[in-house]
């Protein structure tokens, strides 16, 4: 079975949002248009507590885009985003998810991150999208989303380390440090994850 899996295309991601990555409003209009050619779609979101760690809001004396150490990883400390149940947090509205069969929330608990789609930053607790798409019998999983370098990323390799057959849709993401996921795309080219634009 063909899936996409598109990631966070969120109101707090977009040119106007609490944490804006450029062009991130552009990707929509491609993700509609590919719709049609995949046999299952999933969504996520992040979808934070107001008391969440990774805001710099909540740790006196930082700045956004700090980084501290917690739980023995380093962790940039966020603008508050996607917080639950504000607009912020809720998809662009001219995404369409009508063809959306299930939504995934990360980021839910305040004691750690979720970049992934799949697990936490420190892999202790599962999203259980993994096992969602095994049971539904995704043979290829496309990827696209917001931000190409962080939470697109992470899902990425978490889905080619669960085994699944990884495709990244490059002009259906956009990254919010450009000239660092260069690095990242060569990473994933080594492992095999192929990377593709939408007239694939």
């Amino acid at each position: 079975m063909k899936t996409l899996l598109i990631i966070d295309v969120q109101n707090d991601f977009m040119p106007s949002g609490a944490l804006p990555v450029p062009d991130g409003d552009k990707i929509v209009s491609i993700i509609n248009g590919i719709q049609h050619q995949f046999d299952l779609i999933i969504g996520t979101q992040d979808w934070h507590p107001k008391n969440h760690i990774s805001f710099a809001s909540n740790h006196d004396g930082t700045s956004n885009f700090d980084v501290i150490e917690l739980h023995g990883q380093p962790q940039t400390l966020w603008p508050n985003h996607c917080v639950q149940g504000t607009e912020g947090a809720e998809f662009h509205p001219d995404l369409n998810t009508e063809n959306f069969e299930a939504i995934f929330r990360k980021g839910t608990d305040k004691n750690i991150d979720s970049y992934s789609a799949f697990y936490d930053n420190g892999h202790i607790k599962s999203t259980g999208l993994a096992s969602y798409l095994k049971e539904k019998g995704t043979t290829e999983l496309f990827l696209c989303g917001l931000a190409s370098d962080i939470c697109v990323y992470f899902s990425i390799i978490d889905a080619y380390n669960e085994g699944f057959n990884c495709t990244f849709i490059e002009d259906a993401s956009k990254a919010l440090d450009t000239k660092g996921f260069e690095k990242l795309k060569t990473k994933m080219v080594i492992k095999g994850i192929k990377i593709v634009t939408s007239e694939f």
